[in-house]
């Protein structure tokens, strides 16, 4: 079996999880426990489909980061319920997932899954990192499109994109990116900046949609070289050019909101999955029937037993 590292952006993982299994799933307790059941089950399937060797869960330790915020004040403001100065602030999540979220924690330290996240950075930029270090070919499962600027069939990276549920996933390569938008995966955030993302609050150059910005990238290669063009009055009509030096405030800064972070401080284990033996099994089967986690659990194990058995 190929040495393959698996990152998850587990927050998208896990709100898919808990849209996705009824809220009906309870712990003994009443509690509810969808999003954590749902988590085990994505990371079951992941696992058996795709078979990694070592999995990442990467954590949004600020979703929401004062340096990108500081660029563009709408970034994901309708996402917000609370500003807390000098810290993160509060995210629009439904309280029975927000409860959920130290037992996911649980759950994935009792399948020695690592969880990182970085100090004033989102999961996106952890993925960045590790992908772009990564020695061994990468797989990022996301339902994020902001993660496409990543993937390099050069580099073995790819996206397992869960946007359209997770008995549809997409592998998405090079030739996925430009089939899909007319660019390649290099010029993805620069086609992103234009185009912009109202899901995060990302206004793009008004008038300028898809396929504008992609005959754009085609023709000059990067936002530089866009940029330039409409200063010079060439290889633009008058209108385009009008629009992309109106949005001259918004793309000195956007490109640096949208890309993720490649170059973050991290220390990433090295360890690789492994079955879960002993005393460990015994703490995740203990850990399943207090929650009533079940047979999401015994999947997960299986899973990654089968897989680590095999590499």
């Amino acid at each position: 079996m190929t040495d393959r590292l698996m990152l998850l952006d587990t927050a998208s993982l896990y709100f898919r999880a808990f849209y996705g299994v009824p809220d009906s799933v309870k712990a003994p307790d009443g509690s509810p426990i969808n999003a954590a059941r749902g988590l085990l089950d994505i990371i079951a399937k992941l696992v058996t489909l795709y078979e990694p060797t070592q999995v990442i869960a990467c954590w949004d330790d600020d979703w929401r980061p004062q340096w990108r915020v500081d660029l563009i004040p709408s970034y994901k403001s309708h996402r917000v319920v609370e500003v807390v100065p000098g810290a993160p602030d509060v995210e629009e999540v439904p309280d029975p997932l927000e409860s959920q979220i130290p037992l996911i924690r649980q759950t994935l330290a009792a399948l020695d899954i690592p969880i990182i996240g970085v100090a004033e950075h989102e999961a996106d930029d952890v993925i960045g990192t590790l992908a772009t270090r990564s020695t061994i070919p990468v797989d990022i499962v996301t339902g994020d499109r902001d993660l496409f600027q990543l993937v390099g069939d050069s580099r073995g990276v790819r996206v397992i994109y869960t946007a359209r549920g997770m008995s549809n996933l997409e592998i998405v390569t090079d030739a996925t990116v430009v089939a899909k938008y007319g660019v390649l995966p290099g010029q993805y955030a620069d086609f992103a900046t234009m185009r912009g993302d109202a899901s995060d609050g990302l206004p793009g150059v008004a008038g300028v949609g898809e396929k504008t910005a992609a005959t754009l990238l085609q023709a000059h290669g990067d936002l530089d070289g866009i940029r330039a063009a409409a200063e010079a009055g060439e290889g633009m009509s008058a209108g385009v050019r009008g629009k992309i030096l109106a949005a001259s405030d918004y793309l000195d800064v956007a490109p640096t909101v949208v890309a993720v972070a490649t170059a973050l401080d991290i220390s990433a284990p090295g360890t690789r999955l492994r079955a879960l033996e002993g005393t460990d099994l015994d703490e995740a089967t203990s850990l399943a029937d207090q929650w009533n986690l079940g047979s999401s659990m015994t999947r997960a194990i299986a899973a990654i037993t089968r897989v680590s058995t095999t590499a």
